[in-house]
């Protein structure tokens, strides 16, 4: 069974690290993957390391700050890439981490190759917004041509301003003089601007402004954000510099483009040919800048994605060196890890592949500790999934057995008990399949949320179909139908009269014409000789699916399978408790705790599925009537009724009653026997003192590891004292915190077996409600097609079988499915890992490269 069954083996060992090797020796750990880094700074050591040193003073934040600044350029490159449009080749997979003498080559050409790209950029986009403005300047100069015609002979020259008191202001001639000092703004302003600036004009002028408008026929890019949108071209004429002023900066406030406005219609022409040249050579400029940019681009995009591993990889291997402490001489740099006992070879193999070359290499030793090891369960992509639902629980303390080995078979064998159903479950099992077969398709590892789940869970949902098959055999339910594969155990044509003497026929109720023209239902006796031949091969009988009385039998069948299912599953917990008290030598815990929550179980519960197989095999058809009730036997076994019953079994009063003696001996046993026992244990030793040989565990989780640190026949690891080791403080014994904590979890015990045992009743009332509600969709959409006649049943026929399709995956196989899905994972997490499962374990996480995201995006850092 391996590490799946328990968790590997840990120790903690201390890494003596060269200062000029250290980094190779780590980026060699990272390719393989072996320990877990412990922060030698944040805590104080036991050989005088210092203490309590913030990330600030970390000897190696000089070199993580220059690792987030080639992040911080990568991230610029992606960006630019991306936007250009270029694809990123992958290149190679995970290249090493680079060698220090790299690292400030690299950073050169980086830091170069940004600011070239920054200066090209620049100039690129301050040569399109030239553009656009010339762009928007030949627009402008277009539509404006057709606002005004002015007459040449009062362009040149200009008059006085007339006295107000000899000419009136609404003379035509006085306002042919004043038009020499008209004055002209004209631009461009966006569609949804153009009401509010026609009236923040009018308001603020005063009616002193004339605005003529048009819409632009086509869409121009803006210059400043680069959107396409809709303009207007306006045109104002004002009188006074006063007014002039105002005019421009209601149309700065409406971000308007603003554009010179010709005098003359020569000054036009030669500005319309001046445009037109200047546009044609920045068209050539810009093209020109774009391709130069994507050349530059191209190249980078190259090694881009190369460059962006090694930059993780670099950055993560001075984090890990941020956690090691310098020696005295500042030569040599010191780690904590802890590492499975297995990679120890490996380990060491790595150390000397990372200080090849050195005059002196570095090396390792395992030191004892106290301290829990953090929890390490190898899987693969079978058993990952079945480990994740364990973990969801709680990561699983040291050593202490791991459910996931025995869920890989229990989890989807009760999801199948609540979903059996042959073709549900078949078709559950070709998606599964479907899933499995493209496993290495990169679209299927990289696929939105929800379908990521599924693909993660193919092997659960692989195996969840192929039980459901079974059980869906078991139950003979296939889309609510049944299959007639062996021949009925029934046979119609015994009941008949016919088929039986005269003497039989007096003595038997039989069947005759009259009774199968009257009658509406019949019946079949199974006493009469020849109508039951035998119980079917495998599964429930065919015929059960055209009885009335289907649902009352199934009913029965299904809630008793629960209970048996569920007290099984339960006393496996409670066995595999003991693996755990045996392991980690607390061999009181059997006789005290275990055997007594044994005894419990099974002489309440395990009695109870005794009367049910006994009643199964002591009682026929023809002795079914006289058979008493389960349910009132099992009640009288704790009422004592004063009457005598007739009981399933001569002697069941005695046999019950001893029954009942051990189960209430086993109560006081189960509150008080380790609790007592941890105190005599107390008592009998004081103060300790103990030393270990090589890596033991200590666990001092409780007050029960107090009395126990003393006992060599208990605790692991040798007792005997030795000069140079610590001397471990008595510690305080409180037998009232031990007294409670027991009392709490034995009151839980017995209060959990009732609730926990009606919980696997589940079982019983999700597959009844499967099969009733997939009886209900057949009913309503394939019973009605199929009833057509033939000329339109055809035609109607075919979406009916559409919508029966498309209902049954979306109801029965999804939603159903996942309902018994969590009542799955509610049985393993409640009713079955309590009994054995403490949970309270930290993961292994290794320093590994591997653990690094693959991926990076424009938007997110690449830390």
């Amino acid at each position: 069974m391996g590490s799946l069954f328990r968790s590997e083996s840990m120790c903690l060992a201390q890494l003596f690290l060269q200062s000029g090797t250290a980094y190779e020796c780590l980026s060699a750990l990272g390719e393989k993957g072996l320990v877990q880094f412990r922060d030698t700074l944040s805590y104080e050591p036991a050989v005088g390391l210092n203490q309590n040193v913030s990330s600030f003073q970390r000897k190696f934040v000089g070199e993580v700050k220059r690792c987030e600044e080639l992040e911080r350029i990568l991230v610029y490159l992606v960006q630019e890439i991306t936007r250009a449009d270029i694809p990123l080749p992958e290149g190679e997979a995970s290249p090493p981490a680079p060698p220090l003498k790299h690292v400030l080559e690299m950073q050169e050409q980086l830091q170069k190759l940004e600011v070239e790209l920054r200066e090209v950029t620049k100039n690129k986009e301050k040569l399109r917004k030239n553009l656009l403005e010339l762009v928007e300047y030949t627009h402008m100069l277009r539509v404006t041509k057709t606002f005004l015609r002015r007459n040449v002979e009062f362009e040149p020259t200009y008059e006085e301003f007339p006295a107000l008191e000899n000419d009136s202001l609404l003379d035509y001639s006085c306002m042919q003089r004043l038009g020499a000092k008209l004055g002209f703004v004209s631009g461009l302003i966006q569609q949804g601007k153009v009401e509010a600036f026609e009236r923040m004009l009018w308001r603020a002028c005063k009616g002193y402004t004339i605005v003529t408008s048009a819409e632009l026929d086509e869409s121009l890019e803006d210059p400043e954000t680069g959107e396409v949108i809709k303009w207007y071209v306006f045109l104002i004429s004002f009188w006074g510099e006063q007014i002039g002023h105002k005019v421009k900066k209601i149309c700065d406030c409406y971000h308007c483009h603003i554009y010179p406005y010709p005098n003359t219609a020569e000054e036009r022409r030669e500005i319309q040919e001046g445009l037109n040249t200047r546009i044609q050579d920045l068209y050539t400029v810009l093209h020109r800048t774009e391709d130069y940019l994507r050349q530059v681009l191209c190249k980078a995009a190259e090694s881009v994605c190369s460059r962006v591993v090694q930059v993780r990889k670099m950055k993560a291997i001075y984090h890990m060196l941020n956690m090691c402490s310098f020696d005295v001489t500042n030569k040599c740099l010191i780690a904590e890890v802890w590492c499975p006992e297995v990679d120890l070879p490996g380990l060491r193999r790595a150390l000397e592949e990372g200080s090849s070359g050195a005059t002196i290499p570095s090396f390792m030793n395992t030191i004892p500790t106290k301290e829990t090891p953090p929890t390490l369960i190898r899987t693969n992509k079978f058993t990952e999934g079945f480990q994740n639902i364990v973990d969801a629980y709680g990561v699983g303390s040291y050593r202490e057995v791991n459910p996931a080995l025995f869920t890989i078979i229990t989890f989807p064998f009760l999801f199948a008990v609540m979903f059996g159903d042959l073709g549900h479950g078949f078709v559950m099992f070709l998606f599964a399949l479907l899933l499995v077969w493209n496993e290495n398709h990169p679209r299927l590892s990289q696929s939105q949320e929800i379908l990521r789940m599924f693909f993660d869970g193919r092997y659960i949902l692989l195996l969840m179909g192929l039980f459901s098959v079974y059980t869906g055999l078991i139950y003979n339910d296939c889309f609510s139908k049944s299959l007639n594969l062996f021949g009925s155990g029934w046979n119609v044509s015994a009941m008949y009269s016919s088929s039986h003497s005269p003497e039989e026929q007096r003595k038997m109720v039989l069947w005759n014409d009259s009774t199968i023209r009257h009658s509406k239902t019949l019946q079949l006796d199974p006493n009469i000789p020849g109508v039951f031949r035998g119980p079917y091969p495998f599964g429930i009988d065919p015929i059960w699916n055209l009885a009335t009385n289907r649902l009352t039998f199934l009913n029965s069948f299904k809630m008793k399978m629960s209970v048996i299912l569920g007290i099984f599953h339960m006393t496996f917990g409670v066995i595999l408790g003991i693996f755990n008290h045996l392991h980690f030598r607390k061999n009181f815990n059997i006789y005290l705790v275990s055997v007594p929550e044994i005894l419990f179980m099974l002489c309440i519960f395990g009695y109870l599925i005794f009367m049910i197989i006994y009643k199964w095999l002591a009682y026929s058809a023809e002795t079914s009537r006289e058979a008493p009730s389960i349910l009132i036997e099992f009640i009288n076994m704790f009422l004592f009724p004063a009457s005598e019953t007739h009981g399933l079994y001569p002697g069941q009063a005695h046999v019950q009653r001893v029954l009942l003696a051990l189960t209430v001996l086993a109560v006081p046993v189960l509150f008080l026997g380790k609790p007592l026992f941890l105190l005599w244990l107390h008592n009998g030793r004081g103060c300790f003192g103990m030393s270990r040989s090589g890596y033991t565990l200590v666990r001092k989780d409780s007050e029960e590891e107090v009395s126990l640190l003393g006992n060599p026949d208990i605790e692991e690891g040798n007792t005997r004292m030795e000069e140079g080791c610590r001397e471990m403080t008595c510690e305080e014994f409180n037998f009232g915190e031990i007294l409670m904590t027991q009392a709490i979890h034995s009151i839980e015990y017995c209060l959990g077996c009732i609730s926990n045992t009606a919980s696997y009743l589940r079982l019983w009332a999700l597959s009844l409600a499967h099969a009733q509600l997939s009886d209900v969709l057949w009913a309503m959409l394939m019973r009605v097609g199929l009833r057509v006649d033939t000329t339109y049943g055809v035609l109607l026929l075919l979406p009916v079988m559409a919508f029966f399709a498309v209902l049954t995956i979306f109801i029965l196989l999804v939603m159903e499915g996942l309902s018994a899905f969590l009542h799955a994972i509610r049985l393993h997490w409640v009713e079955f890992q309590n009994k054995f499962y403490v949970g309270a374990g930290t993961k292994f996480v290794p320093f590994s490269f591997s653990l690094l995201s693959s991926k990076f995006s424009s938007d997110d850092s690449i830390a």
